[in-house]
């Protein structure tokens, strides 16, 4: 992901479980965007099934806390996860060139707004509930 490593301070949303998350996906995205041909198709599908699960967590907190937002957040993770099981039926087929832009370009800037709006704002209600 070009322009992207983890920073504490920038993406850091002060919730321990969501930061860890967020963490290995950037992990996963980075070495994505450096990976060579053979590695690109099962790491990918390993960031598919990692963001499956991460967005699967976020959505039972969301609900288990009662986000007035949720609705927004939860159609947000289902548009990604569909463009993300889009391209991996294209990459798993061996056509990489469409998701190797949209791992480098696309992904950075969605996660930086994602993070910066819908998922601080959850953390945010999170920690009050917690306080």
């Amino acid at each position: 992901m070009s322009g992207l490593a983890w920073d504490d301070t920038r993406h850091g949303l002060g919730v321990a479980e969501m930061d860890a998350t967020h963490r290995e996906f950037v992990t996963m995205a980075v070495a994505l965007a450096q990976a060579d041909d053979a590695a690109f198709p099962p790491l990918f599908a390993r960031l598919l099934d990692h963001t499956r699960s991460h967005f699967a967590a976020e959505d039972a907190k969301m609900r288990a806390s009662r986000l007035p937002a949720i609705g927004e957040h939860v159609g947000e993770h289902q548009r990604v996860l569909a463009e993300l099981r889009a391209f991996n039926r294209s990459v798993q087929a061996g056509r990489l060139r469409l998701a190797r832009a949209y791992v480098r370009e696309s992904l950075p800037e969605w996660f930086a707004l994602h993070l910066a709006t819908m998922d601080s704002a959850l953390a945010a209600h999170l920690r009050r509930q917690a306080a």
